[in-house]
């Protein structure tokens, strides 16, 4: 059987490490922003560095042509400038020449610099995109993981109700079959092993005092009488017949009228709406939680008076047993797993399989109410109308 409790950590455990996942992305994406804008800022900071330096180098080159202008014009005429007017030119055309190719080379290395950080730009706004996108699909994923294990752990759990309900049936089942056989060694069977120790005694007084056979014989009757009663009293609990032949009111004004002789309680059976047919399975059930009810009522409520209410309404079969008793604290007696509550236990889990609703409300003083609800179908067939007993 699954440990509810190991699933729930694993689902917990489960939700942190994806959860913990999620914040390391965020924290990635926002590490990949804070990269895109400085890698932006410094790349708009090389484009404007390109500009300048593409008029520099435009004005280097003007002012280059005209240095190499004057000292070709200088170089013609040896005569009108002096060696120092020629020196000069020269040096002066030289330098504007390497300056040139320095703006030039540093033009170069910023273009290249520029290149490098555009691509750098692009990968880091992939990258950003990619991680919006894992994000999105981890918070999906997280959603959708905890909706679907906490499915899974209520299936789980519901399962194990099943299977701990089907073990309490068993439990139950074998109980019955322990009281029924008690009460057959008890009852039928000691009588049937009297009624056989009083007909040899019959056969032998036949031989020595005939007169006092018919007296005997009367007793004998007595006995078999007493015995069959006990025999269709086990019957009935086990199941009865009327049930069966008549439906569910008759066996339960049967069940009433014995009910009051044996325990000396007054019972009021009310029948509303019209009665139809009910599944065999609901039948029983609902007969079982009102003799379990009533048979409390008897052991345990010290009641005089004990009314039951069934009502067929179109989709579902209401009952409720109420009695003037001691009452009692529901939650403390179900805590202490007394018969009391076994027996309650036994009525909630008989209608939870008919997927139907229970409640019991009691106090000190103030009596006992049992109230639960079955679902029926096929309920459009006439039957008998309302009736009060």
């Amino acid at each position: 059987m699954v440990n509810v409790s190991n699933l729930e950590r694993i689902i917990n455990k489960t939700k942190k490490i994806v959860e913990k996942s999620r914040e390391e992305l965020y924290r990635l994406g926002e590490t990949a922003r804070q990269e895109y804008e400085r890698t932006r800022y410094e790349l708009d900071s090389v484009k404007n560095q390109i500009s300048d330096l593409i008029r520099e180098v435009d004005e280097l080159e003007g002012e280059y042509t005209k240095a190499r202008l004057y000292l070709m014009e200088v170089s013609r005429d040896f005569n009108r400038h002096s060696e120092e007017q020629i020196k000069g030119a020269y040096e002066a055309a030289h330098a504007k020449q390497l300056e040139l190719l320095s703006k030039r080379e540093k033009e170069k290395l910023l273009r290249l610099t520029r290149d490098h950080l555009e691509r750098n730009l692009k990968n880091l706004e992939t990258t950003i995109r990619r991680s919006e996108e894992l994000i999105a699909n981890v918070s999906m994923v997280l959603k959708i993981l905890g909706r679907d294990l906490e499915s899974l752990s209520v299936e789980i759990g519901e399962m194990q109700q099943r299977q701990a309900l089907g073990f309490s049936i068993i439990m139950a089942q074998e109980e019955e079959r322990k009281r029924v056989a008690r009460e057959i060694h008890d009852g039928p069977a000691q009588s049937l092993a009297n009624i056989v120790m009083r007909a040899e005694y019959c056969l032998k007084l036949m031989d020595i005092s005939p007169s006092k056979v018919k007296e005997e014989l009367f007793g004998l009757m007595d006995l078999v009488r007493s015995s069959l009663q006990d025999v269709r009293k086990i019957i009935f609990d086990l199941r009865p017949m009327s049930l069966d032949d008549l439906g569910l009111v008759p066996a339960l004004k049967k069940y009433v009228e014995q009910y009051r002789n044996d325990c000396g309680i007054y019972v009021e059976l009310t029948v509303l709406g019209r009665e139809y047919p009910l599944d065999g399975c609901q039948a029983v059930a609902i007969f079982r939680v009102i003799h379990e009810a009533m048979t409390n009522i008897k052991k345990y409520a010290g009641a005089s008076q004990a009314v039951i209410k069934v009502e067929f309404s179109k989709n579902r079969v209401n009952v409720v047993v109420r009695d003037n008793g001691i009452g009692f604290d529901v939650e403390r007696v179900l805590s202490e797993k007394r018969g009391v509550a076994f027996g309650i236990v036994g009525m909630r889990e008989r209608i939870q399989l008919l997927k139907g609703k229970f409640e019991i409300k009691s106090a000190p003083g103030h009596g006992t109410e049992i109230a639960f609800s079955v679902p029926v179908v096929n309920n459009e067939k006439l039957s008998i109308g309302s009736r009060r007993d």
